[in-house]
């Protein structure tokens, strides 16, 4: 085949700044894999937190236990399912990292994060359906302390520096596996059991159950999310200071 058939770097690129037809379209299947994925986190973590709760009834360590398991398991198989899609974020706080990086592009991002929130508060209502409750039924359960914002510093830094040292160190295929194991180990050595994800905590609200955060107590957690986003921001630069190609 000839050459000139194919296209060159600089037509590549040329292609992904003017933002083609065959971008946007590429851009869309990504935003709906985000929205898809981060809205069945949302019913994996809400769901199995109202059956814990029906199935162990005033036992909260166990409701814990089963809550954990199944977030990890769920975890495991969303970035299985979508990773060649999209990468599989499913949280704000790992596209906006990616883009401080320069991995990614402000366009791009944006999109995610609003897929992902999006997708996640539909994935509370569904999973609220799924156990013959109203779709919107916001939370009542107060999360505010500062053991609770610290915590989840400490999830989001240690999350997103698992996640950058898997990836920088070539070893992506291992993510899905690692992702999973870390966020059940959070569940229980952090006291806000390890929220670490924006989209999570608004879609959290929408739920008055196990699994639930009230509206007042959101901001902060996502506050205190950022942080931890910056502080990986540095310390991922700190430990890995060559981008991967």
């Amino acid at each position: 085949m000839p050459d000139d058939v194919h296209p060159t770097d600089e037509e590549l690129a040329l292609e992904v700044e003017t933002g083609t037809g065959g971008l946007r379209l590429d851009l869309t299947r990504r935003a709906a894999a985000e929205a898809l994925g981060t809205g069945l986190l949302i019913v994996a973590v809400v769901g199995s937190g109202i059956m814990a709760s029906r199935l162990s009834h005033g036992d909260v360590g166990l409701q814990l236990l089963e809550n954990s398991f199944a977030t990890a398991g769920a975890l495991v198989g969303l970035i299985l399912m979508f990773g060649a899609v999209s990468g599989a974020h499913l949280n704000p706080v790992v596209s906006i990292l990616d883009r401080m990086l320069h991995t990614t592009r402000t366009r791009d991002t944006s999109v995610y994060v609003v897929a992902q929130v999006v997708g996640a508060c539909l994935g509370a209502m569904v999973a609220n359906l799924m156990f013959e409750l109203p779709a919107i039924d916001i939370s009542t359960q107060d999360r505010s302390s500062s053991a609770l914002w610290l915590s989840e510093v400490v999830a989001t830094v240690t999350l997103l520096l698992l996640i950058q040292g898997c990836v920088r160190s070539g070893r992506a295929g291992v993510v899905p596996f690692a992702v999973g194991a870390w966020i059940g180990a959070a569940y229980w050595f952090t006291s806000s059991t390890s929220f670490a994800n924006p989209a999570v905590t608004i879609a959290r609200t929408l739920s008055d159950t196990f699994a639930g955060i009230a509206p007042a107590s959101a901001p902060m957690f996502i506050v205190m999310q950022l942080l931890g986003m910056v502080i990986a921001f540095g310390l991922v630069r700190f430990f890995y200071p060559h981008d991967t190609p």
